[in-house]
C-alpha cells in the first residue's frame, strides 16, 4: 500500500489530502481474507497507510454500506494494518506469498510509483506466475518498469478511464496530478486497454493479472482474484 498523505496538484501550487481508497483496499482484504488466506500488509518505510478522506463518502459505499462502519473500525485498530513491513522485506519475504494487490488512491501515484521495490516486486510476481491484483489507480504501477524488460506487455489491462480521471481532477481535486494518462502510458508499453462505462464496476483478468476500474469495481474485482489464487 502507499503511504503518502499529501497530492501535490497544479505543478504544485496546490496541496490536498490523500492516500489509500478505504473500499478499495477493504473489500478486497475481506474478501481474501473470509477465504482462509492470510494476510501481511506492507508499505514502503513500514509507516501506517494513511486513507483518502474522500473514499469515506457514503457514495463509494452504497453497494456495501454496512461494510464502511467495520471497514473504519479495521483502519483505525488493526494492529497488523497498523504495523505494516517495508517494500524491501516484502521482497526479501517474496517467496512465501502467492499473491500480490494493490488498492488504488492518488496515494501511491506519489510513492509507490517513484519506489524502486516497486518494479521489482511486480517483475518477482510476474515472473514466477503468481496472482497479481492492481486496483483502479494500481495499473499506473507498471509504468515504473522500463520497456525493454516489462513483463506486462501484451497484456490486456483496466485502470481508472481516462474520462474518470478528467472528472475527479475538473470536480474533485479541482487540480491536476503530475502523474496522470494512465492508460495512454501502458498503452505505450505494449499494453492493450479494456474500459467499462464511467463510474461503472469492471475488472478483467489476463493471465496471472487482475485489473479493476474504480471504486464500484469490487465485487467483479473480488470474483476474479479469488478464482485466480484458487
Amino acid at each position: 500500500m502507499s503511504e503518502a498523505d499529501t497530492l501535490l496538484l497544479k505543478q504544485g501550487k496546490k496541496k490536498r489530502q490523500t492516500g489509500v481508497f478505504l473500499n478499495e483496499f477493504y473489500q478486497a482484504y475481506k474478501a481474501i481474507a473470509d477465504k482462509g488466506y492470510t494476510i501481511d500488509f506492507a508499505t514502503p518505510t513500514g509507516k501506517k497507510a494513511t486513507i483518502d478522506q474522500e473514499s469515506l463518502d457514503d457514495d463509494y459505499w452504497k453497494i456495501k454500506p454496512k461494510m464502511k462502519k467495520e471497514a473504519i473500525d479495521f483502519w483505525e485498530n488493526s494492529y497488523a494494518f497498523s504495523n505494516p513491513m517495508t517494500l524491501e522485506k516484502a521482497i526479501k519475504q517474496k517467496d512465501e506469498y502467492i499473491g500480490l494487490v494493490i488498492p488504488g488512491g492518488q496515494g501511491l501515484m506519489v510513492d509507490l510509483i517513484y519506489d524502486k521495490n516497486t518494479p521489482e516486486l511486480l517483475k518477482s510476481f510476474a515472473r514466477d506466475q503468481k496472482a497479481i491484483g492492481l486496483i483502479c489507480h494500481a495499473p499506473a504501477l507498471i509504468t515504473s518498469i522500463p520497456k525493454n524488460e516489462n513483463p506486462f506487455a501484451g497484456y490486456t489491462f483496466n485502470s481508472v478511464t481516462p474520462f474518470e480521471e478528467f472528472y475527479i481532477e475538473k470536480f474533485i481535486m479541482k487540480g491536476k496530478p503530475k502523474n496522470r494518462k494512465i492508460a495512454k502510458q501502458l498503452k505505450k508499453l505494449g499494453l492493450e486497454y479494456e474500459k467499462g462505462g464511467p463510474g461503472k464496476s469492471f475488472a478483467i483478468r489476463d493471465r496471472n493479472l487482475v485489473t479493476s476500474q474504480n471504486p464500484y469495481s469490487g465485487d467483479i474485482f473480488n470474483q476474479l482474484f479469488l478464482n485466480l489464487l484458487e
